[in-house]
């Protein structure tokens, strides 16, 4: 770790939201959405969805980013839901960047509203620039950040999830021990709730406890990502600040209409993998990784309903996607004839922050090598060229290619 650079993690505020408010008050809305019970989720109308960001107030009914939309209703009768505007949040994302290039070349685009810069020319008096990016932000753009500041990425990051609102935090090495390891377990990054759960099995309740036990028991329960979280407890992250970054697009998706009226999980399933491995492979070629899956379903009267699932922890890989994309189809289908199906993914952040294997699946290693080697025969042979034994004699093509989409964000000034 080069302790003499200085890396800012930026980081906006209930994104969605903010922006979401920004955008109706500048078109003359009296109301800031941030100050009542509100949220940007899926269709009001059929309350389908999940939610994708919240308002402090709506914080306090316990509602969650990633819940299903009914659920959040049900705690807040009054909640106010807005649909996303992802055209909207990629000019306010532009904008953003555009500021933030003001004071350092090397800036990386990690999600539509996050960014790490390397300001270590400015090591001196990093924290007043600091605060000029966040007042600048706030009284130019109309939305307040976090910033989180240390030697790494990671710790820069860790540091922007402390207390927030609108506000600076460092988390430097030699504070990792009084900042960081009292925090639960689920705090650090890349901990989510299954891996919180075996490592509780293990006693292992704070980051602390994780940098301080036995690394060898580490690593023989969770393989190589018992390696990257206990690296990144002891505050360990080798990556670079890159100038580039692949959101360019800001969503993959695939659909296909049915020869015949579907009205059996078996053949959806196939169907739903089958697109799941068109579409992962064209995430994976695409350098991305994705927060968020949905699924839509066209029935025989040709009336279309969709369900989205947010992830505990992006992903590539295709067996996560397809286990996520099944869920999202049990909890849609009503159980009539489907004549067309579709998997999209979105949500995407920069996929050069992640060393090694860091999902929390089973064997997930051997998931992520197993794709590359598809990836790759499929790529010189062909798709057909390598297919599981799930589509052997079911007449449906390995990889459908369908109706294939891929979403560019207008790319423009902010608001």
């Amino acid at each position: 770790m080069d302790s003499d650079k200085i890396i800012f993690h930026i980081d906006v505020n209930s994104a969605y939201l903010s922006w979401t408010a920004v955008s109706k008050i500048q078109k003359g809305e009296e109301i800031d959405i941030r100050n009542i019970p509100s949220v940007v989720g899926g269709d009001i109308s059929n309350r389908h969805g999940i939610v994708l960001a919240k308002s402090i107030l709506a914080k306090k009914y316990k509602i969650n980013t990633g819940e299903p939309l009914f659920k959040a209703m049900g705690k807040c009768p009054e909640l106010k839901v807005y649909k996303p505007n992802y055209e909207l949040y990629i000019r306010c994302s532009d904008g953003m960047v555009k500021l933030l290039k003001e004071y350092s070349p090397k800036i990386q685009r990690y999600s539509v509203d996050e960014c790490f810069l390397d300001v270590t020319h400015a090591k001196n008096n990093y924290y007043e620039k600091a605060k000029e990016i966040s007042e600048r932000i706030k009284d130019e753009l109309g939305f307040t950040v976090n910033i989180g500041i240390s030697n790494n990425k990671l710790l820069a990051k860790m540091a922007s999830d402390f207390q927030k609102p609108d506000r600076i935090h460092t988390l430097f090495p030699s504070e990792i021990k009084k900042k960081m390891w009292p925090l639960p377990v689920e705090d650090l990054f890349m901990v989510g709730k299954q891996t919180a759960l075996k490592l509780k099995k293990l006693n292992i309740y704070t980051i602390g406890d994780l940098a301080n036990y036995d690394f060898e028991i580490l690593t023989n329960v969770f393989k190589s990502h018992g390696r990257v979280i206990y690296e990144y407890a002891n505050g360990i992250d080798r990556s670079e600040v890159r100038d580039k970054n692949y959101l360019e697009i800001k969503g993959i998706g695939n659909s296909t209409t049915i020869s015949y009226d579907v009205d059996n999980k078996e053949d959806a399933y196939k169907i739903l993998l089958s697109l799941t491995e068109n579409v992962a492979m064209r995430l994976r070629n695409s350098k991305n990784i994705c927060n968020l899956v949905s699924v839509s379903i066209k029935n025989k009267e040709f009336k279309t309903y969709s369900h989205q699932r947010k992830l505990n922890i992006p992903t590539d890989c295709t067996k996560i996607i397809y286990k996520e994309i099944k869920c999202a189809f049990d909890y849609c289908w009503k159980g009539e004839g489907i004549r067309q199906l579709g998997v999209r993914v979105s949500d995407f952040c920069d996929k050069d922050f992640y060393q090694g294997s860091l999902f929390e699946e089973k064997d997930i290693d051997k998931s992520r090598k197993l794709d590359e080697v598809m990836d790759d025969i499929r790529k010189r042979f062909g798709n057909n060229s390598v297919l599981r034994s799930t589509f052997i004699n079911s007449g449906l093509n390995p990889l459908i290619s369908g109706n294939g989409e891929v979403d560019y964000p207008f790319m423009g000034s902010v608001l």
